[in-house]
């Protein structure tokens, strides 16, 4: 089942369950029945878990690029890291991404209330930086280069420093499938979000890495957000941001390659 028919699924069955709920208010108030006045109100609406065959589709392997991306074992991972659509907690407009560092979980806010939320894992660098940012670059099957400071303590990835070229982008490569590059400004942060094919890693906190998704799900959230999406990383949902970074992050990579053209950020 597609995504598409997932969320389908979704608005019927809460549009049925909204039926059902006001059918039921004005059966009570036609009779005057002196029932509990609290049975009288609708029940709030709650997300509707999708068939698992949904997620098996979501989840399955995949031919991106030239890579053939093997299908994730959803059923090891716990349900709250799925991508799914739920009720958008972070009050931000229509098409923001939202970092929760502290319930692992990334947002991008859609209309009428909701957002599509996928679970993350963080590294370092995701409790090391905070604040807004824009996506400023977006890249596919993304070359790494490690900043001097990794090669530093990792002799072995000199291999891929800037001088030799990178790493190409493939299974193995710690960016994964796809890459967002945030600026604050005009300024690359040296903040990522980024796949990974360690599906065990969503949900916890690790050792490299910024905000990093399953290849499957870091696919999907690149084809929904365009150059320029806004980007807040808090671990306050729902609380004023600053409009600032105030924290600095522990870079990933060597910045994005001083060849490539960036359409300057409007301050």
């Amino acid at each position: 089942m597609h995504i598409a028919e997932i969320e389908s699924y979704r608005l019927s069955r809460r549009g049925f369950l909204r039926a059902a709920a006001l059918g039921t208010v004005s059966i009570t108030v036609s009779a005057c029945a002196t029932a509990d006045p609290r049975l009288a109100a609708p029940p709030p609406l709650t997300y509707v878990e999708p068939p698992r065959s949904g997620y098996a589709a979501m989840y399955g392997a995949v031919s991106d690029g030239g890579f053939d991306l093997p299908a994730i074992p959803f059923d090891k991972i716990d349900p709250k890291f799925l991508r799914q659509i739920v009720p958008d907690p972070t009050g931000q407009r229509p098409g923001t991404i939202v970092v929760d560092t502290t319930g692992h979980h990334l947002y991008l806010v859609r209309e009428g209330g909701q957002a599509i939320r996928y679970g993350v894992g963080l590294g370092r660098a995701g409790f090391e930086w905070s604040g807004n940012a824009l996506v400023q670059w977006k890249q596919k099957w993304p070359k790494w280069t490690p900043p001097d400071e990794m090669i530093a303590r990792q002799p072995e990835l000199k291999q891929y420093s800037a001088e030799n070229g990178g790493m190409p982008g493939g299974l193995k490569n710690p960016l994964g499938a796809r890459a967002l590059y945030l600026f604050h400004g005009n300024v690359d942060t040296l903040y990522r979000i980024h796949g990974s094919p360690e599906w065990r890693s969503i949900g916890k906190s690790v050792s490299s890495g910024c905000v990093r998704l399953m290849n499957q799900d870091i696919i999907d959230l690149y084809d929904r957000v365009p150059s320029k999406t806004p980007v807040i990383v808090t671990a306050d949902i729902g609380q004023p941001t600053v409009a600032s970074a105030n924290r600095k992050a522990i870079p990933i990579d060597a910045g994005v390659p001083g060849s490539v053209v960036l359409e300057p950020v409007k301050q």
